[in-house]
């Protein structure tokens, strides 16, 4: 979970915005492309790089989408105390099936995006965990139908890079897909590079095949078919204030049936929407 306020109190430059930018396109491009593509050298783009993270101010991690091992996602919101939010937002952060947890400015409602493996670990999460911890007072979970895409990657700061420096970091990877072509089953050295992924998405191939026993190239390819499974995202949280957006907020609308995926495109193609999905619940 990053805090924008816990970050130091220096201000990036239009280089680490410029590197912010190119790891949303791909978030293990490496330094070497990076620094021919930015034209600095390769030590400037990692120690860069080391020092955004250090401060909290970025995260890269590998994600893992579920559906395509027959799972849905969920989106859960948790009504609190207000004293007890922050203590129960950072008891969410360190849950395995949780990501994006986020404290509302009511300080009384967290929000997070629950990924849970099995059917057992979905209905021991939301029938027993959330509602029996003892900051929560109220709990509504929502199943996400689906996801409409925006054409680019948020955030759109595409003033930062030229069109010749876009066009060689190459187009965006696929992050959030919902679905894939056939079923996908992991083996136990896939969990185990998940895991290491789920901590630092830019982790070396070197240091996976250590741990699960692999060669690089073979780590290297099977990262490749999970990507292309749906299987395998990566994603990057940044501290959203550092890049120039002030305020952020959640919308939860009640759209007519008939309307929803008109609504659901047109809301996808604005330029400061992170993400939007169909849901069942009150609100869909």
């Amino acid at each position: 979970m990053i805090r924008d306020e816990e970050s130091e109190s220096a201000d990036l430059d239009v280089l680490d915005k410029q590197i912010i930018h190119a790891l949303v396109t791909d978030a293990r491009v490496s330094f070497a492309a990076l620094a021919g593509i930015l034209e600095v050298s390769e030590q400037t783009v990692a120690r860069r790089y080391r020092s955004l993270r250090r401060r909290g101010i970025v995260h890269v991690s590998g994600q893992m989408n579920a559906v395509p091992l027959g799972v849905a996602r969920w989106v859960i919101r948790l009504r609190c105390l207000p004293d007890r939010a922050m203590q129960l937002a950072e008891s969410l952060a360190r849950f395995p099936d949780l990501s994006w947890v986020t404290l509302l400015s009511t300080g009384s409602e967290v929000t997070c995006v629950s990924r849970p493996r099995t059917a057992e670990r979905r209905d021991a999460l939301l029938l027993s965990t959330l509602p029996r911890a003892s900051q929560v007072t109220g709990m509504v979970a929502h199943e996400v139908m689906c996801h409409f895409p925006a054409a680019d990657e948020w955030p759109r700061f595409g003033e930062l890079l030229t069109e010749q420096q876009r066009a060689a970091l190459g187009p965006p990877r696929q992050r959030r897909g919902f679905a894939a072509d056939a079923a996908v089953e992991l083996t136990r050295e896939d969990e185990r590079m998940l895991s290491i992924l789920a901590r630092d998405g830019r982790a070396p191939y070197a240091r996976i095949a250590a741990a699960v026993g692999w060669s690089p190239a073979r780590v290297a390819r099977r990262m490749a078919e999970l990507a292309a499974g749906g299987v395998l995202y990566f994603d990057l949280d940044f501290a959203t204030t550092r890049m120039g957006f002030a305020v952020k907020g959640a919308l939860w609308l009640r759209v007519r049936p008939g309307s929803l995926d008109a609504v659901g495109r047109a809301m996808a193609t604005h330029p400061e929407i992170a993400f939007v999905a169909a849901t069942t619940g009150p609100t869909n």
